[in-house]
């Protein structure tokens, strides 16, 4: 496969725009981009010349001689080259020169020669330090960082080396040649920092002076195709986030089943385009739990017990409780007025108050000083071990309670747990405990959340509160400080939950994972396909 047939399959695999560029560097230095001339003055006359004139100066003390490198042996070298190209040492060839300290307040910036340091631009000043175009290469930080300077002048801080070529060995030539030297291995230290010594033994590949122009025509020629493929992936990014969020906004905007499904339909005619990237699937999962928690996504049964009525039995059950002791007769919570409404309810559905159909906790405190006449070491869960929808247990830390505070704090099967905040992404996530983990706490930034009735469906709690909806109210109570928000117990307690009639619970939270289970297949499936286009790019720059 020729480099510009397989150009779209790696620029649409992943990192593929960066590895193609890699490609092409890598294919003009082994002279497989563009075809010898065998007309061509080799090489190695070249090399005679720029020897000839290096003696000539070091005869004339304009330069100093350098201590010789060795002979370049047959293991060092990467590849064979083409007829008429020569291996050399860097160091024969080219010179890295120290810049010079010009600190920002010393810089007049007034824009007559660039500043540059170890990783480009910093500044202008009104004077040149180097009199001529250079490649300037990053010494200390951004070790091996290459930047060309055109102009016929400009300062190099101290921070950075730069490099002017010897006659016959083309400037863009050597800076693009530089760029598969990997220099910015060679960088050692906590920051970073680039030994010459080092680069100036590395073995390069040099072509005829006239070969050189031509490889740098075509990298030009093949580099401009790759920025057209770059700017091209973005528009076509952009327009896929436009057409998905048009789509999925109208099908979360369904007010009816009707609605529903022509809206369904003109984004099931659209599938190929929409969901070819696992983020359009995550799009599509978050919109199909918003049609969810808004009865949009299974049929009402008007047989069913409306839940009015397992309203008034979670009452009941819960002054029980509080007449017997078992839980605290928590402050009334405000009604729920019209305009707090997010949307509207289907039939023998409730609005509620959280706290008002479940009990919310806090949990342990770390650091805390409480007498431990009994105390008991267990595992406890912090905010990182609560994701969305699932618990990540390989991480889990442990600490010390009295035995008399176990039952407050122990996890029962069916609680959710509900995160007080962090970054955005940790405001609210929520997720089960099941009954077949070892006895664990919970930590005090996570809401731990139990079942006043029995006949209570935690997984619906759990599909709402990491909805769409739920989230917004969360974004809008939340207590925000510089990157960081955080709910709190009554802000929760007083988040509005929509109660479904029992069995409806149970039909939507089928479909709701049976849905999420597709949903993780589209994923896998598409990881797969980016696998294997990946490969098959890794194939063509191997090939090439």
């Amino acid at each position: 496969m020729k480099l510009t047939e397989g150009f779209n399959l790696l620029a649409t695999a992943p990192d593929g725009i960066k590895r193609l560029r890699k490609l092409i560097l890598s294919l003009a230095v082994q002279g497989k981009l563009v075809p010898q001339d065998p007309n061509d003055e080799p090489a190695g006359e070249l090399l005679k010349q720029i020897r000839a004139e290096k003696d000539r100066l070091i005869a004339e003390g304009k330069i100093k001689k350098d201590k010789p490198l060795p002979a370049i042996g047959d293991d060092e070298k990467p590849f064979a080259l083409p007829e008429g190209w020569e291996w050399v040492r860097f160091g024969t060839l080219f010179s890295l020169e120290y810049g010079d300290a010009l600190p920002a307040d010393k810089r007049s910036n007034t824009g007559e020669y660039p500043v540059y340091g170890s990783n480009g631009v910093v500044g202008s000043h009104h004077d040149a330090f180097v009199k001529h175009s250079c490649i300037v290469v990053g010494r200390k930080g951004s070790a091996g960082a290459l930047n060309l300077c055109l102009s016929k002048g400009c300062v190099v801080t101290d921070v950075a080396y730069y490099c002017t070529p010897p006659a016959g060995i083309d400037l863009q030539f050597a800076f693009k040649m530089f760029h598969t030297l990997n220099l910015d291995i060679l960088g050692k230290g906590i920051k970073p920092g680039l030994n010459r010594n080092e680069a100036y033994n590395l073995p390069v590949p040099i072509p005829p002076l006239a070969e050189q122009s031509r490889i740098v025509a075509k990298v030009e020629e093949l580099m401009a195709l790759c920025d057209a493929l770059e700017k091209r992936g973005q528009l076509e990014a952009e327009q896929h986030a436009r057409l998905t969020a048009t789509l999925f906004d109208a099908l979360a905007a369904s007010e009816s089943a009707h609605q529903l499904q022509e809206n369904w339909a003109r984004l099931a005619a659209s599938f190929d385009l929409v969901l070819d990237r696992p983020s359009a699937v995550d799009v599509l999962e978050q919109t199909l739990l918003q049609l969810a928690v808004r009865g949009l996504l299974v049929p009402q049964d008007p047989a069913d017990e409306p839940a009015s009525e397992l309203l008034q039995q979670i009452r009941a059950e819960k002054g029980r409780l509080i007449a017997e002791g078992k839980i605290k007769k928590d402050k009334p919570l405000p009604a729920i007025s019209d305009d707090e409404k997010p949307f509207e309810l289907p039939r023998g559905w409730e609005w509620v108050r959280f706290g008002d159909v479940a009990s919310i906790s806090s949990g342990v405190t770390l650091g805390r000083k409480t007498a431990m006449p009994n105390p008991v070491l267990l595992p406890y869960l912090r905010v990182a071990n609560v994701q969305r929808w699932k618990l990540v247990l390989h991480d889990v830390k442990e600490l010390v309670v009295d035995k008399s505070e176990l039952e407050r704090f122990s996890l029962k099967k069916g609680d959710l747990l509900i995160t007080e905040g962090g970054d955005w992404d940790k405001v609210g996530r929520t997720c089960v405990w099941e009954d077949n983990l070892p006895t664990c706490l919970h930590q005090n930034h996570i809401f731990k959340v139990r079942a006043i009735f029995s006949e209570w469906n935690y997984r619906w709690a759990e599909l709402f509160l990491n909805s769409n909806d739920a989230r917004a109210y969360f974004a809008s109570s939340a207590k925000q400080t510089t990157n960081l928000a955080s709910i709190n117990m009554t802000q929760l307690r007083n988040c509005l939950f929509p109660m479904p009639p029992l069995t409806e619970q149970s039909r939507i939270v089928a479909r709701v994972e049976a849905l999420r289970a597709l949903c993780g297949q589209l994923r896998q499936r598409l990881a797969a396909s980016r696998d294997t286009q990946g490969h098959l790019a890794e194939a063509l720059v191997a090939q090439g």
